[in-house]
């Protein structure tokens, strides 16, 4: 089974396996917790120490220009007050990065395999590649 480009794009918009299209990239009942492997097919979620940075940073600039900055300029601007603006920047700069966690966990992983996509077990061919994966 090959996954295409617009599969990768797809599954990642829809929090899914890149790989299988399971919905299985996070525990079941947890919000923030990320399943280090698919357990439908066994893809590495987790690649490497650190993989989260990505995440982090993706999670970071879409809280900073699509909340803090149109905060900031609603103020520049005299529509809201400043007490306004500092407890709307504050309550925003807590609860946007907390619900958007898990569209930037998989936005992140859906961007490494959409650059990467021979990297998806599916689009290796041969024995040989599922059991590099089994040994991953």
């Amino acid at each position: 089974m090959q996954v295409t480009r617009g599969q990768i794009v797809a599954r990642g918009l829809s929090h899914r396996c890149p790989n299988c299209g399971e919905h299985t990239l996070f525990k079941a009942g947890t919000w923030f917790e990320l399943n280090r492997t698919c357990p439908s097919c066994r893809l590495k979620l987790e690649r490497d120490e650190g993989s989260f940075l990505g995440a982090m940073s993706l999670n970071y600039g879409v809280t900073l220009v699509g909340f803090l900055v149109p905060v900031l300029l609603l103020y520049l601007f005299g529509v809201i007050s400043g007490m306004t603006a500092s407890v709307v920047a504050g309550m925003g700069a807590v609860l946007v990065p907390a619900l958007f966690y898990r569209s930037s966990r998989s936005w992140w992983l859906m961007n490494y395999y959409l650059v990467l996509p021979h990297h998806l077990p599916a689009n290796r061919e041969g024995p040989a590649a599922q059991n590099e994966d089994e040994n991953t």
